[in-house]
């Protein structure tokens, strides 16, 4: 007898009998169904159970060995476009949504005033480079002129201390003639007082005693004894007045001594002289580098009337029209490169076993059913909160213990020239294998340090 035939005989004997022969014909008639029934019905659910248990088993196993979140999006290093000068824009060379390669021209602006700014930056230069070639000559002459207006200060200075010498030797000659005068006078004086006493005498006589002739001739000796005195008194005055003459030549001299002294002197100061020389050489040299500056800026200036794409990327935002005066700083366009990443806020109970490199898969509702491949890049020190414009303050009593979410960035695999048009804000959903294969969850350290800290 089979297992199925003693359950079944054993529910018939404990179930009560209801009645007479019908309830005896429905006792071994269609009860031996209905428990039967019931006994499959429990098999198959015991089964199922068994199956489930297993089936969640497996999932939970296979669930474990990932991290996913819908709190990511799309991010990338967008960046804006502004002017470096103010002006009107001639032409706008780029549409919306218009992809730009690195140094494609996008906005043109009128650059007659910063080209005028560039000649007169010109003319200064060229003013700046004159004056530094005249104080160089300058120096140069200082140079040359020092050495040689010395020594000739210094000749100068001894030739006029001979003719103060010779000046001198006049003096004393012309001194020596007044002395000779003066005695030549004084003699004179005498011969002629003489000859003057003796004509006296010859009048005095009785002039029977006395020739006419010798009278004639004391009194000639008288006159000529008078007119030698009279010479030498002139030559004596004369002689006087060389010696003044002779003495006015040496101050004369001494005069341009003193002069030639000052000369030597001023020659000496040829150091200095050169110095300052120097200096003004130094001034316009700082003078042409300034110049040389201006000119600088406003040749940049002037390029940057001409605005380049700095990175290829696609035309977003554009804001600007042909026509429109512009500032600088004045948002013009955004310019959004290929290069993006996916920005997941993960909940810091999922970063335990996450760091960096390990694989993840990407999905972004643009595009539903592909699967992008990526890997994890990095992962923020610190919560997305703690870094918003206005940060929690947790010290005022009422702090409530809330999960925090700290962004992860996740990079594509793929070679962005090949991905489809993804851009900063699109939704994704990343899952990070945090174990199994490829995820080194064992061998590499985590990116988070677990700190505790108590209130």
């Amino acid at each position: 007898m089979s297992e199925s035939t003693q359950a079944d005989k054993r529910v018939m004997e404990c179930t009560p009998k209801l009645g007479g022969g019908t309830g005896e014909q429905a006792g071994n008639g269609n009860g031996r169904k209905g428990p039967r029934k019931r006994y499959i019905a429990l098999v198959i659910f015991l089964i199922v159970a068994v199956l489930a248990g297993i089936g969640g088993g497996i999932y939970w196993m296979y669930a474990r060995q990932f991290e996913e979140t819908d709190d990511a999006a799309v991010d990338g290093a967008v960046t804006p476009m502004s002017p470096k000068v103010a002006g009107l824009v001639q032409d706008v060379a780029v549409k919306d949504n218009q992809w730009v390669n690195a140094g494609d021209v996008l906005v043109k602006i009128d650059p007659r005033d910063f080209d005028n700014a560039v000649q007169e930056a010109t003319a200064n230069v060229q003013a700046a480079e004159a004056r530094l070639e005249a104080a160089q000559t300058n120096v140069q002459l200082v140079e040359a002129n020092t050495s040689a207006t010395l020594g000739q200060a210094d000749a100068q200075v001894k030739q006029e201390e001979a003719g103060v010498q010779e000046q001198q030797a006049a003096v004393t000659m012309a001194e020596s003639q007044v002395a000779s005068a003066q005695a030549d006078v004084a003699a004179a004086q005498a011969e002629a007082t003489r000859r003057q006493a003796d004509l006296k005498r010859y009048e005095a006589l009785d002039p029977r005693a006395v020739s006419q002739q010798a009278r004639d001739a004391a009194k000639a000796a008288a006159d000529a004894a008078d007119a030698a005195l009279t010479a030498a008194q002139k030559r004596e005055v004369a002689a006087e007045a060389a010696v003044k003459e002779a003495r006015s030549q040496v101050e004369a001299a001494q005069s341009k001594v003193t002069w030639a002294t000052a000369g030597v002197q001023a020659a000496k100061t040829g150091p200095e002289q050169l110095a300052t020389a120097q200096a003004q050489v130094r001034n316009a040299q700082a003078a042409l580098a300034q110049a040389n500056a201006a000119l600088a800026g406003a040749q940049l200036n002037l390029g940057y009337t001409t605005v380049r794409a700095p990175i290829a990327g696609r035309i977003t935002r554009k804001a600007v029209q042909p026509g429109q005066y512009v500032q600088v700083g004045q948002l013009l366009f955004v310019i959004v490169p290929k290069d993006v990443w996916v920005t997941a806020n993960f909940k810091e109970t999922q970063l335990d076993r996450m760091h960096a490199g390990q694989p993840a898969e990407i999905t972004v509702d643009m595009y539903p059913g592909r699967v992008f491949k990526g890997h994890v890049e990095s992962i923020q020190a610190g919560t997305g909160a703690r870094f918003s414009m206005l940060p929690p303050e947790n010290a005022t009593g009422n702090f409530v213990k809330i999960v925090q979410r700290v962004p992860v960035k996740i990079v594509f695999d793929e070679d962005p020239a090949k991905l489809p048009l993804l851009g900063p804000g699109m939704s994704a959903v990343p899952r990070v294998r945090v174990m199994g294969p490829g995820s080194d969850a064992t061998t590499q350290p985590s990116m988070i340090s677990t700190t505790s800290a108590g209130d």
